[in-house]
């Protein structure tokens, strides 16, 4: 048996709680992971919520987590036996042991700490797709980044900069704004004292931004679209203000611009497993080299995600919230 975390009903974080469960089995293309620490995600609070899930979800929350491969399914050949790894999940990361699709694992260097490998895997995915893919981002270009002390801002953030790319990101707060100073943004934004329509236009000389990555929604994307460059891109993270908007296609087509989104959670296997691969190629040796680390806020006991929760809901935090197990021992 093992710990793991459920929501026992739709509700706060104090509907989190601790149960009892069988270890899972690896079934074929799966491997059984040894769960160190679990990354925790807003789509972990929409769940407890009692959001509806997706085909193949399951009650324990956790959509990330690393650890060591312990047994593998039919037909897995890689990672082997006691391989370090970091997985992207369609549920069960907040428990003792875990099944991932293999194909969705990802190597964890020797530069990164478990505790750290936690926190990649959600935003890995979520950038690579959304800023490199669909956002089409080139060296040179300026991207926008709101709500840039979360955990996906602060990884979009360093992948853009080590593109070659330049970053405008807001956040609210001095200390949240002192972070991404010290992650190097061109410029940080505290949306509590500043227009950031009004910055963005002093700070470009009115040419604007190519790309915006919002997950605020509601009445930003008028004003994000404002400040787009002829040419630029839209691409919706989340809608935390809303999902509602109007929008000018005046504006959209005078400038020829793109709007875009995606949720990575529905995604096929295959579709994961392709951008997989991409992180792989493209991602995983930045990781390597030292110049992207997933930025940690507070790392707490499994048993304390409620409070895990708690932190992401009061925007508290700067980067990624992780969960560790009794599992971590000394390897994180």
């Amino acid at each position: 048996m093992m710990n793991a975390i459920i929501a026992s009903k739709p509700g706060g974080a104090e509907v989190l709680q601790v149960v009892q469960r069988p270890v899972p089995e690896a079934g074929a293309g799966e491997v059984l992971i040894r769960v160190a620490a679990a990354g925790v995600n807003r789509p972990d609070i929409m769940q407890r919520n009692g959001m509806p899930l997706p085909p193949g979800s399951m009650d324990i929350l956790g959509l990330e987590v690393s650890g060591i491969v312990v047994a593998l399914g039919d037909g897995v050949k890689s990672p082997a036996v006691g391989t370090p790894v970091m997985a992207l999940l369609s549920g069960g990361g907040y428990a003792q042991y875990a099944v991932a699709r293999a194909e969705l694992c990802l190597p964890v260097p020797d530069n990164l700490s478990l505790r750290h490998a936690a926190g990649l895997p959600e935003a890995a995915f979520t950038v690579w797709h959304n800023l490199f893919e669909l956002g089409r981002l080139m060296p040179g270009e300026t991207v926008l980044i709101h709500g840039a002390a979360s955990g996906v801002g602060t990884f979009a953030i360093q992948c853009a900069q080590a593109l070659g790319a330049r970053v405008i990101a807001t956040a609210g707060g001095n200390e949240k704004i002192a972070s991404l100073q010290q992650l190097g943004v061109w410029r940080a934004i505290d949306r509590h004292n500043e227009d950031f329509v009004a910055a963005i236009v002093d700070e470009t000389h009115g040419k604007g931004v190519d790309i915006v990555l919002d997950n605020v929604g509601g009445d930003y994307v008028a004003r994000n679209l404002s400040v787009l460059a002829p040419g630029g891109r839209h691409v919706s993270l989340a809608f935390m203000q809303g999902a509602k908007i109007e929008l000018d296609l005046q504006l959209v087509m005078r400038k020829s611009l793109s709007l875009t989104s995606s949720t990575l959670r529905p995604k096929s296997v295959a579709e994961k497993a392709r951008l997989a691969q991409c992180i792989r190629d493209h991602l995983m040796p930045l990781v390597a080299a030292g110049k992207i680390l997933p930025t940690l806020y507070q790392t707490l006991p499994l048993q304390q995600a409620a409070e895990a929760h708690r932190i992401l809901e009061a925007n508290a935090n700067i980067g990624k919230v992780v969960l560790q197990t009794d599992n971590a021992g000394g390897v994180l």
